[in-house]
C-alpha cells in the first residue's frame, strides 16, 4: 500500500509551523500575485525564507502557488520571481493555467510542478493531458466521487501524482474579478479588508453563510459547510490518491493544529493497524470542535451536496 502525503494550506508563518509540527508533510502557501513583496499581508519574504528552512530542518516540504487567473500584465518580471523562488528552494509550485506552467517549465525545467484545484482536473483523459503538459501532480475536482478517483488513478501513469481534498471549506467558484471591492466602491465604503468576514446567503437558505474571499487574483466563494473525510479516509487512500489535503484559508493556527493532528493520528492508525480503519468519537468531536460550521462530505460518496 502506497504512503500518502498530508498537506495543509498556511496562510502565515505560525500556520505554517504549526501545520508542520501537528503532523502534516507540506504546506502550501500563498503567492496570489507573482512578483510582489509579500504572498499575502500576514505572510511575508522573509517569513517565507524562515518557513522553508524550518520546514526542510524538520525534513518537510513548502509549495507555493502562483496566481490563479494571471492577466499578461502579470509575467512581468516572472522570470525574475521565478529564479528567486528556485534560490529559495521551494519545494514545487502550484499552478492552475497552461501558459503559467509553460512558463515554469522553460525557466526552471527541474521544478515539479502541481496543477492546482481551479483547473478543474475532472477526469483521467485531463490528467494525462497536463501530466504530459509537465504536471507532477494534479488536484482531483471536489465534484468527483471516490469511485471515479479511482478510476482515474487506474488510467493514469503511476508517476502522476493524485491530490484530493479531505477537509476544510469548500471553494464553490472563483472569479477572476474583485468583486467584493467592486461592490465597497460603488457604494461608497471602505476598500476590501481581509481583517473582516464577509458572507453571501441564498434566497431559499436563509441563515445559511457562504462566506467570500478576497485576494489579488479575484473572489473566491466557499460552500456553507465544510468538508469533512475522517469518517472515510481509508476509502480515499484505497482509491490510490497520493496527497489528502487541507483547506484552512480563512482559518488560525489553533485550527492548523487541531485539524491536522486529528488527521495525521487517523493516517497513521490506517498503517499502523493493517490498512484496517475506524474513526473514532474523539476524531469526530475534535473536529466539530475546531470550528462552528457543520461539515458535509460532499460528492464524495456519490451524494448531492445537502445543505439543509
Amino acid at each position: 500500500m502506497h504512503k500518502v502525503e498530508l498537506t495543509c494550506y498556511a496562510g502565515n508563518l505560525k500556520s505554517l509551523k504549526e501545520a508542520l509540527s501537528s503532523g502534516a508533510d507540506s504546506v502550501y502557501v500563498g503567492g496570489e500575485s507573482f512578483g510582489r513583496d509579500t504572498l499575502s499581508d500576514d505572510f511575508s519574504r522573509e517569513d517565507l525564507v524562515e518557513g522553508i528552512k524550518f520546514a526542510h530542518d524538520n525534513n518537510k516540504k513548502v509549495y507555493l502557488t502562483i496566481n490563479l487567473l494571471p492577466h499578461n500584465k502579470d509575467f512581468d518580471g516572472f522570470r525574475e520571481f521565478l529564479m528567486e523562488l528556485d534560490r529559495l528552494n521551494v519545494d514545487a509550485l502550484i499552478v492552475s493555467e497552461p501558459g503559467t506552467l509553460v512558463t515554469v517549465k522553460q525557466i526552471l525545467p527541474n521544478m515539479k510542478v502541481h496543477l492546482g484545484n481551479v483547473s478543474n482536473v475532472y477526469n483521467y483523459e485531463t490528467a494525462n493531458f497536463w501530466h504530459k503538459q509537465g504536471a507532477n501532480r494534479v488536484v482531483i475536482s471536489r465534484e468527483l466521487s471516490i469511485k471515479e478517483m479511482e478510476t482515474m488513478r487506474f488510467k493514469t501513469p503511476e508517476d502522476l501524482e493524485l491530490e484530493a481534498f479531505v477537509h476544510g471549506p469548500i471553494i464553490m467558484s472563483y472569479s477572476g474579478r474583485k468583486l467584493i471591492t467592486s461592490y465597497l466602491e460603488s457604494k461608497g465604503k471602505d476598500d476590501y479588508s481581509p481583517k473582516k468576514r464577509y458572507n453571501l446567503t441564498e434566497e431559499k437558505r436563509k441563515g445559511q453563510y457562504c462566506p467570500v474571499y478576497e485576494d489579488e487574483g479575484g473572489t473566491i466563494f466557499f460552500a456553507s459547510r465544510d468538508l469533512c473525510m475522517i469518517e472515510y479516509l481509508d476509502k480515499i487512500i484505497r482509491a490510490g490518491v497520493n496527497t489528502l489535503t487541507i483547506e484552512a484559508r480563512m482559518e488560525d493556527e489553533n485550527y492548523v493544529r487541531e485539524v491536522v493532528s486529528v488527521y495525521r493520528k487517523a493516517i497513521d492508525d490506517f498503517y499502523q493497524n493493517n490498512f484496517e480503519y475506524k474513526c473514532s468519537e474523539d476524531m469526530l468531536e475534535r473536529l466539530k470542535n475546531a470550528t462552528h460550521r457543520k461539515h458535509t462530505t460532499g460528492f464524495y460518496l456519490e451524494e448531492i451536496v445537502n445543505y439543509d
